[in-house]
């Protein structure tokens, strides 16, 4: 179940994934795929294509309610994904039915740009086809995402402008219970197939779920919109629309959580798998190596994978050291991080500091984008709190698009949960990674781009993604940051717990490693808290592979930087560059490359003046 990481933070997963697990199908998609098959011979291959990846969205938000919302794609704001046993089999079919109708299609007949849309238009509907064979439906809940954290994202993303608005949500509300009763009806078939999360990554779960329960409803933030209504929703309707929120609440949503954290407190839990790692699950060894493929869109293997993640330590270890000496710091590696750690001035001792400091950095990095893109997005951004019933088990921070369609923002989510785990020193990477020039500058010019079929504009190789996200926190030497050696050590622990991940992930999940040992050499080669480091090996767990994109595909960013800069020399321009990497959307890695090396055959853009 993935619609809540997918919407919700980093756009982690591609579409693919999440196409293949909605709910609610536009009626009469079949007979329209079967016509665009036969009248072959009366409407063009361009057209036809067009056509077809015009329904394919459309099926797409029907069947994905929530994903709707998240785009500002209208008419769904009320109903949730269907997650019944026939529902997901239904949508296995009718994504077969849009590869018969893609078969249809000459590709040797489109232009250039139509033909990479069918190209990556297949390679998604193979994807997703290729996963049906992997049932992680069955897996609808880990510390990281599900029902008890996913539902109140979404509704608190909902638009609440209009009296329909909050008809919508109350439509939502109202139909909660049976998203939830869904789930554990998915965690039983789990059980019974030996598909569950391991049971040391569930230990905070239930806690979640009980964070979902209140007395006082109004206290939920399932009911947040209904506590202070704008002007453009009349007097009259307000008392009505609130009462009806509240009896939703009492009468459907509290008793299906409560429900929900019975079974996971008697069942679920004391029932789970104690082993780790994802190949002792049933065809877990191809489950890895498809989800491997998946995340960094390569065909580099577990090994090969591994490897480069010990390379990437030791090569920035040296780096680390450097900057130990600079501070002056006599000591040891590990005395220096543990130095890092305890002492009291590298943290903040309230919430609000800690938020408005993200702000202060966030606001100094906008004015030096312009010095490295030549085109910026119009969707803002802002900076908020990791929300109090998800702070516990969530990462440090994360990135929730936004929507100019919806009139919504994005936002970049920190976390203020004990803030003695929390340094100020990696502050300033993980905001140019979070916000700009990271994921919000990459995601919302993405959004904006007008001639790009919106499964490309809205769409996400996780690879290209967190790629750029980690590749834009090296870019904060140019932007004037890391001028303290602790924050430039930041920077470098924030890149080695990258390179970690290649080691770390690949190491549980097919070589065979504990999660003691992942734990004990996230703690020899890197600064962060211990918490974190619990929190982020534990995330490795649940989401095998997709931390191995990060890394992967900012050294393709960083390789095809170094092969410009060394052939256009002091044509160069790195603003021509930026925009050439994010003129395409997110794409897969080797065509990123494809689309470079056209790029610097035709010069590789016109040099600025000053």
């Amino acid at each position: 179940m993935k619609w809540g990481l997918m919407i919700l933070m980093l756009v982690v997963f591609p579409l693919s994934v999440v196409a293949a697990s909605r709910g609610g199908t536009p009626k009469g998609l079949g007979a329209a795929l079967d016509a665009l098959v036969k009248n072959a011979d009366r409407i063009s291959e361009e057209a036809r294509l067009h056509r077809l990846l015009e329904l394919s969205w459309d099926w797409r938000m029907a069947e994905s309610p929530e994903w709707a919302t998240y785009v500002g794609y209208p008419g769904h704001n009320d109903r949730w994904t269907d997650w019944s046993e026939e529902a997901i089999e239904r949508r296995r079919q009718e994504t077969r039915l849009q590869l018969g109708a893609l078969d249809s299609i000459d590709r040797a007949r489109l232009s250039e740009a139509d033909r990479i849309n069918y190209d990556l238009f297949r390679k998604d509907l193979d994807e997703q086809i290729e996963g049906f064979r992997f049932p992680d439906h069955y897996i609808p809940i880990n510390q990281m995402q599900g029902v008890q954290q996913d539902a109140a994202r979404l509704v608190t993303m909902m638009p609440a402008t209009s009296p329909d608005d909050y008809e919508a949500i109350i439509a939502r509300l109202d139909t909660l219970s049976r998203v939830i009763d869904q789930t554990i009806a998915l965690m039983n078939l789990g059980l019974e197939k030996k598909l569950t999360p391991p049971r040391i990554t569930l230990r905070d779960v239930p806690g979640q779920v009980k964070n979902m329960l209140f007395d006082d409803p109004m206290s939920s933030p399932l009911l947040r919109a209904f506590g202070e209504f704008p002007d453009t929703v009349p007097e009259k309707d307000r008392e009505p629309l609130r009462l009806r929120a509240v009896e939703a609440y009492k009468k459907k949503i509290r008793p299906a959580f409560e429900r929900l954290h019975a079974f996971l407190v008697e069942e679920y839990l004391p029932n789970s798998r104690e082993s780790i790692a994802m190949t002792e699950v049933p065809d877990g060894d191809a489950w890895y190596a498809y989800n491997v493929r998946l995340m960094t869109t390569t065909k580099m293997s577990p090994k090969e994978i591994h490897a480069v993640g010990l390379r990437e330590v030791k090569r920035i270890r040296v780096e680390m050291d450097r900057v130990i000496e600079q501070t002056g710091f006599e000591g040891t590696f590990g005395e220096f991080t543990t130095f890092l750690r305890d002492d009291p001035r590298f943290y903040f001792e309230r919430e609000e500091d800690l938020l408005q400091a993200y702000r202060d950095i966030a606001k100094r990095a906008d004015p030096e984008l312009a010095k490295l893109f030549g085109r910026l997005p119009r969707l803002p951004y802002g900076v908020r709190r990791v929300p109090a019933y998800a702070e516990k088990s969530q990462t440090t921070a994360y990135y929730s698009g936004g929507s100019l369609e919806a009139g919504r923002p994005g936002y970049f989510y920190a976390n203020t949960y004990a803030l003695d785990s929390r340094p100020k020193w990696e502050m300033e990477a993980l905001t140019l990674h979070e916000a700009v020039p990271g994921h919000h500058l990459q995601i919302a010019l993405a959004q904006e781009l007008e001639s790009m079929p919106d499964f490309r504009k809205f769409g996400g190789y996780t690879a290209f993604v967190e790629g750029w996200g980690l590749y834009a926190e090296s870019l904060g030497d140019d932007m004037g940051f890391y001028q303290d050696p602790y924050s430039k050590f930041g920077q470098l622990t924030y890149e080695m717990w990258r390179a970690i991940r290649l080691v770390v992930d690949t190491g549980m999940h097919s070589l065979g490693w504990s999660r003691q040992r992942a734990i004990d050499y996230f703690k020899e080669n890197a600064g962060k808290a211990e918490h974190d480091i619990v929190v982020e090996v534990d995330r490795y767990i649940v989401w095998p592979g997709q931390a191995l994109a990060y890394k992967l595909g900012e050294l393709k960013i960083k390789e095809l930087r170094a092969r410009a800069e060394k052939k256009l020399g002091s044509r160069f321009d790195v603003r021509a560059f930026h925009d050439a990497v994010l003129e395409n959307a997110a794409v897969p890695l080797d065509l990123l490359e494809g689309y470079f090396d056209e790029w610097l055959e035709e010069g590789g853009g016109a040099k600025r003046s000053s």
